[in-house]
């Protein structure tokens, strides 16, 4: 093998290589079968449906208006982006956080009421949210640790808690003439993110926050914190092995706690991240978990598990999520960009299967190229 095939080969072996690759092949895959899919309901209209999706915002032919929506895509992703940090980061120490939709519920309710009854500063309303989640995070996290009751368990039980406990807190702020909480920008407009000119890049979308930059931020620390601290390394030892990370001293049971308190404030403030923003109020009377704590479990993986991986998935998710609006309703159903979502969510769980048959199919080839420069030799 020369030096040229020897540089290809350690680039194609290197993961984050690899998890882009396995990403790459969801997506195409998904978006392959949700096109047959549109096929099978009305031909007609197919490839229109599809391109429609992946433009979203590029739609409109007027650049205000795209890049109005395209500001209302990214404050849809900064939540988005931070329940996937929750996710991974938990899944890094070896817990599965499905509950980061309860955090998510947990962190919306916190914040709003801070915000709409108690009349707090926006940064005292996240702070609040992050505190909330990430105590009921901890409950899971003790659960873990000292009875050994698993996480998934304990977490969609405490989903449903937070979304009853809410709906019942934030009947206390409900609009007398809607189902939905009262509007945060004329009741406390202090609670209201600070755009700082940013909305003003986007043709003067006032929904359009620091909460963007910030979970972008908050994705860089998160990667730091994981791959460049001691603490991270004992999370992460944690997670590989509890018990060899007792026997080296390591404060296991104290690990599992802390990493679901983080990864529950995260979700928490990716919901403060959302409502804060004022595009959206609260229905009292819903009876279903918001889905983007569950999302982020898609975008998690199909970010191949690092959070600047997360960064691009979430973004690329919320982005078909949205582009969904524009298909043709006569045709099809507004959900049918959901039912594509659904399809990526769903091989994201063979992202790891593609990176196990890119290492095998590799190491077959290795293998072969050493048997026959063994034979060469020997001629």
């Amino acid at each position: 093998m020369n030096s040229r095939e020897k540089q290809k080969n350690a680039f194609l072996r290197n993961g984050a290589v690899q998890s882009l690759i396995a990403s790459l092949v969801c997506i195409v895959l998904g978006l392959f079968i949700g096109y047959i899919v549109l096929m099978i309901i009305n031909p007609a209209g197919a490839g229109d449906a599809i391109v429609a999706i992946l433009k979203n915002y590029m739609y409109y032919p007027s650049k205000i208006k795209a890049l109005q929506y395209f500001g209302s895509t990214l404050v849809k992703t900064a939540p988005l982006l931070m329940c996937s940090l929750s996710v991974l980061f938990a899944y890094k120490v070896g817990l599965f956080n499905i509950g980061a939709a309860g955090q998510y519920v947990a962190g919306a309710g916190t914040s709003l009421y801070f915000a709409l009854a108690l009349k707090m500063p926006w940064y005292v309303c996240i702070l609040a949210a992050v505190a909330v989640a990430a105590a009921m995070a901890a409950v899971s996290g003790i659960l873990k640790a000292y009875c050994n009751v698993n996480e998934v368990i304990s977490c969609i039980m405490l989903n449903w808690i937070a979304l009853y406990v809410v709906n019942m807190l934030l009947s206390q702020v409900k609009d007398p003439s809607s189902p939905y909480t009262l509007a945060l920008a004329s009741t406390n407009p202090g609670a209201v993110i600070p755009s700082l000119g940013l909305g003003e890049l986007f043709a003067g979308n006032k929904y359009v926050t620091l909460a963007i930059p910030l979970s972008v931020v908050m994705a860089v620390l998160i990667w730091i914190f994981l791959d460049k601290t001691k603490l991270g390394y004992e999370l992460k030892a944690t997670g590989l092995n509890r018990q060899a990370a007792k026997y080296c001293g390591m404060r296991e049971k104290s690990n599992i706690i802390l990493t679901m308190a983080i990864a529950g404030g995260l979700a928490g403030m990716g919901a403060a991240f959302y409502y804060l923003t004022g595009m959206e109020q609260w229905a009292v009377t819903q009876t279903s978990i918001p889905g983007m704590g569950f999302n982020g479990i898609a975008a998690g993986f199909l970010g191949g598990l690092h959070p600047i991986g997360a960064v691009f998935a979430s973004y690329f998710i919320q982005h078909i999520t949205s582009g969904g609006a524009y298909v043709d309703k006569s045709m099809y159903c507004s959900q049918i960009s959901d039912l594509i979502s659904a399809l990526i969510i769903y091989l994201c769980g063979f992202v790891f299967f593609f990176k196990l048959w890119m290492n095998r199919m590799m190491d077959r080839r290795d293998e072969k190229r050493r048997v026959s420069g063994q034979k060469g030799g020997e001629a």
